[in-house]
């Protein structure tokens, strides 16, 4: 992704944020990456997305794993004309180490989410898919992961 098209991108995010969800704009998530196959968020930890231990707050972490799999969703849903409902059913997450540093949620579960949405247009029916964000933070841990979220992914069409 081109360094003007990113920054569009996640100027856009921004406005969504302001505009329906606050807590999406308190926290000044940057898309890294956005395709049709995987979604890149950066969050950076500063002073609103610490805790009190000095590490990445977990409603932080809920948000960044959150739009690692919907904004591909909502690409989705927007690309095929029709309107779809989305949700998160579920959460589930295993911690495995503190996030002290700029946290990056990918999700490369692109193609399936594709393919969730044709199959709400095609049944009409609510359908679920289970989505995996994996959160690293590589100026201290490489690729390693510091938290693997998955997500319940519902759609319905309207």
């Amino acid at each position: 992704m081109k360094t003007k098209k990113r920054l569009l991108a996640t100027l856009g995010l921004w406005k969504f944020g302001f505009t329906k969800i606050p807590l999406i704009f308190f926290v000044r998530p940057q898309i890294v990456e956005m395709c049709s196959t995987e979604c890149v968020i950066k969050i950076p930890l500063k002073r609103r997305t610490k805790n009190h231990l000095k590490s990445m707050y977990f409603g932080v972490l809920a948000i960044g794993a959150d739009l690692s799999g919907g904004l591909m969703a909502m690409d989705a849903i927007k690309t095929s004309g029709h309107k779809i409902s989305l949700i998160f059913k579920d959460m589930n997450v295993d911690f495995l180490k503190r996030v002290e540093g700029d946290a990056f949620f990918t999700c490369q579960d692109g193609v399936a989410i594709t393919n969730l949405v044709n199959e709400a247009i095609k049944t009409g029916e609510r359908v679920y898919l289970p989505l995996k964000i994996t959160t690293t933070v590589p100026e201290k841990f490489g690729r390693e992961p510091v938290a693997e979220f998955t997500l319940t992914l519902s759609l319905k069409i309207k």
